[in-house]
């Protein structure tokens, strides 16, 4: 018998692509952003010119391998990413998609990540399972084959279906399993689309404001989120039960500021009701209060090397801004201001300190905590070690915390 989700895999490959854009954009996401598998898996001081090896464990159309595979060129890295998909569709338009920028350092197999071990493709410093776990009739199995395929320093980048932000997909699926489940793919998307302008006001999908999908992904998006074969959902607390059972733990959850309970309460009082919760509690109670985390991100180690891997300020170590350049962003911002961003609807501004700005202005991918401390210090900014400490630590919890600020012990961005 053939694998429904193979099929629809090989007839809507996913996400849609042109492989020719590549030549104006590199797409950048999470997880597998060269600075956030440095920052939470090696502690920032991971040389990736001793070889590193990547594997995209359905890697689909290609965005994430394409990405990695990108940076590493840039910096010339010795390194091997290997595309792993069960379509041969989605395969071929990742594969385009390499050969449009020119990149060697990817490999590409048709196959399934439950076949690891006859795959014979070895070991690996970093795994990305984003978006598949979830299709898979066991996720448990996929995870801990993915687990067992790691190196022994290595790490793994997932993304599973948050259960609330997906609130009505469910209920919109159930109803397209009520019209009919027998005829062809393209008859199913038009009785999707009809029944999409037909909903009432009062429909839990109509409600749900952070579903998008069927609106911008074109047909692909439409079978992917109303028609998919197999799918499921979690909460914070059902990804660290899945995660645990296959021996590893969580480093991190992205954005770590959307689950983090004082990023939704000013209250005092019942901060400190939630300050003795174990972390994961902590986040399932912020995934309750947001109700609008249509997926879960994280970053992944065995559990030998919990507690070890995420990068933490120190004198030598580079702050790197993942998008902007540290002065531009800091002639954004006034003294004593604050850093906003709007997450999945939500607006979070998040204090700063006074000397945010000349701090930033000085943060270039290039020079360390200690080199930006002495530039301050020439440039008339008299900052003691302890205060520049203080400061930089407290700006970089917000812009850390918006996923947009990591360390690292070397440059690891072109320019």
């Amino acid at each position: 018998m053939s694998d429904p989700v193979a099929d629809q895999y090989e007839a809507y490959p996913y996400p849609a692509r042109n492989p020719s854009d590549e030549r104006r954009r590199l797409i950048q996401g999470s997880p597998s952003h060269i600075l956030e598998i440095d920052h939470y898996l090696y502690a920032g001081r991971r040389d990736f010119s001793r070889g590193f090896r990547a594997l995209f464990a359905g890697g689909g159309t290609g965005d994430g391998a394409i990405m990695l595979a990108q940076q590493l060129t840039d910096i010339g890295a010795a390194a091997e990413i290997v595309h792993l998909d069960i379509s041969a569709a989605a395969r071929g338009i990742a594969e385009a998609r390499a050969r449009e920028r020119g990149l060697a350092n990817l490999r590409f197999v048709t196959g399934s990540l439950l076949d690891l071990d006859r795959l014979g493709l070895g070991r690996f410093d970093y795994i990305d399972c984003c978006g598949v776990l979830h299709h898979l009739e066991h996720p448990q199995e996929g995870l801990c084959a993915l687990a067992d395929a790691l190196a022994e320093d290595g790490g793994i980048g997932m993304m599973v279906y948050g259960e609330l932000g997906r609130t009505g997909v469910y209920h919109a699926q159930e109803m397209l399993r009520l019209l009919g489940t027998g005829e062809p793919a393209p008859t199913r998307i038009e009785w999707a689309r009809r029944l999409l302008r037909q909903l009432p006001p009062t429909n839990w999908f109509r409600r749900n404001p952070f579903l998008a999908d069927h609106l911008e992904g074109g047909e692909s998006g439409v079978h992917d989120l109303l028609l998919h074969a197999r799918d499921r959902a979690y909460r914070v607390s059902e990804v660290a039960d899945l995660v645990a059972a296959a021996g590893l733990a969580i480093v991190r959850l992205l954005e770590p500021c959307r689950y983090n309970p004082a990023s939704y309460l000013t209250d005092a009082a019942l901060l400190k009701r939630l300050s003795p919760l174990e972390p994961i509690a902590r986040a399932a109670f912020a995934e309750l209060i947001a109700g609008n985390m249509k997926s879960h991100i994280a970053y992944l180690v065995p559990v030998a090397r919990a507690g070890m891997t995420e990068a933490l300020p120190s004198p030598d170590m580079i702050p790197h801004l993942r998008h902007a350049d540290g002065a531009e962003t800091a002639r954004g911002l006034t003294p004593g201001g604050r850093v906003k961003a709007t997450l999945g609807g939500l607006e979070f501004a998040f204090a700063l300190p006074r000397r945010t700005g000349p701090i930033l202005a000085r943060i270039d991918g290039r020079r360390t905590l200690a080199q930006i401390r002495e530039a301050l210090s020439r440039d008339g900014h008299n900052l003691g070690e302890v205060a520049f400490t203080a400061e930089f630590d407290q700006m970089f919890r917000a812009f850390n915390g918006l996923n947009q600020m990591f360390l690292a012990d070397r440059p690891l961005l072109r320019g």
